[in-house]
C-alpha cells in the first residue's frame, strides 16, 4: 500500500477508535486527540474523515458512528420524556431540539384520536378528538411507538 494511502488508513482507524470510546463534542476535541497520538490532520481532512467513516454528530451526544438504518420508530419513541393531559389536549416532552421529528413522525403516522400536532423546540401539543380518553391516546401512540407505553406514566388533571 502507497505511504499515502496507508497514513490516510491509520489517521481514519484512529478517529474511529476515538469516537468508539467516548464521547467526542467537536472537531477541535476530536483534532487534539488526534495530535496526542501524533497523528496531525487539518479541519477539512478531519470533515472528509468524518464523513467517508459516516461518523455524524448527534445534538447531545457528539460524535457517533452511524449503524445499519434502522426503523425510526426507536429513536423517534426514546426522544419523548413525558406526557400529560388535559383533553383536548396532550403536551409531549421531548429534549430540547427532539419536538419537531417527534411531531412529523405523528402526523406522518395517522391515527384515530390524535388530529394533529403542533412542535416547539422540547414539546408536542397533541390536539385529540372528541371523545378520547388519555388511555385510548397512548393506544394510539403505542401502536405508533412501541414500547412507549411502558416508559411513560401519564399524568392527568
Amino acid at each position: 500500500m502507497p505511504k499515502t494511502m496507508q497514513n490516510i488508513a491509520t489517521r481514519q482507524a484512529a478517529v474511529r477508535e476515538i469516537v468508539a470510546q467516548g464521547p467526542v463534542y467537536s472537531q477541535e476535541e476530536l483534532l487534539q486527540k488526534l495530535a496526542d497520538r501524533g497523528i496531525a490532520a487539518t479541519q477539512a481532512t478531519l470533515s472528509r474523515d468524518l464523513k467517508a467513516l459516516h461518523i455524524r454528530k448527534i445534538p447531545g451526544g457528539g460524535y457517533q458512528i452511524a449503524t445499519e438504518r434502522k426503523p425510526a420508530t426507536p429513536s423517534v419513541g426514546n426522544g419523548i420524556t413525558s406526557i400529560e393531559f388535559s383533553l383536548p389536549l396532550a403536551v409531549i416532552k421531548t429534549p430540547v431540539g427532539y419536538a419537531p421529528a417527534v411531531a412529523t413522525y405523528l402526523d406522518r403516522h395517522p391515527s384515530a384520536p390524535i388530529m394533529g400536532t403542533i412542535a416547539g423546540d422540547d414539546a408536542v401539543f397533541l390536539a385529540v378528538r372528541s371523545g378520547y380518553s388519555p388511555h385510548q391516546v397512548l393506544d394510539a401512540l403505542e401502536t405508533i411507538l412501541p414500547g412507549i407505553r411502558a416508559r411513560l406514566e401519564p399524568k392527568e388533571e
